[in-house]
């Protein structure tokens, strides 16, 4: 590795867990809870994952790698 290139940071938390908690209870934001994301895993269990686009929203972002834990870190693939 150069010294341009940095190694990314992952989180304990599991990419392959994260993304089926998202598709089979994500509109009830279970898989934000997983990730330490409180806040927003209530506001998606109240409005049932944004009436459901927040939830496929956030199964995208999952499944391309562009979703983090409550730290910012990515999550570990």
């Amino acid at each position: 590795m150069t010294a341009t290139q940095t190694a990314a940071a992952t989180g304990s938390k599991s990419w392959i867990a994260t993304l089926l908690l998202c598709f089979f209870l994500g509109t009830l934001g279970i898989h934000r809870f997983y990730v330490g994301k409180v806040g927003t895993g209530i506001l998606m269990l109240i409005t049932l994952g944004g009436f459901g686009i927040w939830t496929l929203i956030d199964f995208i972002m999952i499944a391309v790698g562009k979703f983090s834990d409550k730290q910012g870190l990515a999550l570990a693939r």
